[in-house]
């Protein structure tokens, strides 16, 4: 039960198939890659103008009918080349071929760039797209709905399986993900559960001889990173475990899968990770206790199995920053 990443990273549904690398592993069609600038036959006679970083002007040429995965850079940026497991920053608009129209858009207001990780575990839609592309790019692929989405193509967007696609990503930054906390080890406070480990993954807390909780928020830095100090407003990418006082088994964590990307300080997460992540350091192993009322209120949250008396004890690994 991926839980916290759905709470701790509002990702709008529609991007989920898109950019999740289990959403779409094995999906997709054949992917050409053209490096060239100008619009040419992979676009189809579309034109994608204005500057990376600000929402592209898309002028269509009809319908745009495509057999497969077709991927031309627009704008080639002046920056670093995207490699294998960094994280990237993207812009994302998405046209439908049929309609000849905007379906979304992260430049429209109340969106945000994606927070994607590079590596071959993408889709064949956005791996040419994304890896080996230098940072400042504007890359343009055209695709079958079948391709970018699935089977059932995008009903969120309006777009059908029998439909195409114009999908534009501007690469606004990248940032190397860390494997795991690199960094000094610090005692850990009385307060804290001892960790269980199997292997470089934490598997869960033991909380024999740890004291019932006080009603306190509490953090501490178990390994202390020597990275960049988080700041207010930026996307932290984690592995984390989460387990209420007592439990036998965490309820959610991320150490058996994929890390988790998101926004930090800006009322995304649960107040108790805003409160004290902010001001750490990249690399750091750091062990949270968060009281009901900086956790998920009286409500609690049936569906993690958290009732609203329940004191939250996470672990959290902070492996980049940007």
């Amino acid at each position: 039960m991926n839980f916290v990443p759905r709470r701790l990273r509002r990702l709008p549904a529609l991007l989920l198939p898109l950019l999740l690398a289990t959403a779409l592993a094995g999906c997709g069609g054949n992917s050409s890659k053209d490096s060239s600038s100008s619009s040419g036959d992979t676009l189809h006679g579309i034109t994608v103008s204005g500057d990376p970083g600000k929402e592209p002007t898309v002028k269509w040429n009809g319908k745009l009918d495509v057999s497969k995965t077709s991927t031309t850079v627009v704008n080639e940026g002046s920056g670093d080349e995207v490699a294998d497991g960094d994280q990237v920053s993207a812009n994302i608009w998405i046209g439908d071929g049929y309609t000849q129209k905007k379906s979304y858009s992260t430049y429209d207001t109340g969106h945000q760039a994606e927070t994607v990780k590079a590596g071959d575990n993408l889709s064949p839609v956005f791996k040419d797209a994304i890896l080996g592309q230098k940072v400042g790019s504007r890359v343009a692929v055209t695709a079958t709905a079948k391709d970018a989405f699935g089977a059932s193509g995008n009903p969120q967007l309006g777009i059908s399986n029998g439909d195409s696609v114009l999908i534009v990503v501007d690469l606004m930054s990248k940032t190397q993900v860390l494997d795991g906390p690199q960094g000094k080890a610090q005692k850990a406070p009385a307060w804290a559960p001892k960790l269980v480990e199997s292997g470089d993954k934490v598997t869960g807390l033991d909380f024999k001889g740890t004291p019932k909780p006080d009603g306190k928020l509490s953090a501490a830095t178990l390994i202390q990173g020597t990275g960049a100090t988080v700041a207010k407003g930026q996307t932290i990418t984690v592995n984390y475990l989460g387990q209420v006082y007592g439990a036998a088994k965490p309820f959610d964590e991320s150490y058996s899968g994929e890390p988790a990307s998101f926004a930090i300080g800006v009322g995304q997460v649960v107040t108790g990770w805003d409160k004290t992540l902010v001001g750490q350091k990249v690399g750091s192993r750091v062990m949270l206790k968060i009281p009901p009322a900086e956790g998920y209120g009286a409500q609690g949250n049936s569906q993690a199995g958290i009732k609203g008396t329940d004191t939250l004890y996470f672990v959290v690994d902070i492996l980049s920053a940007s």
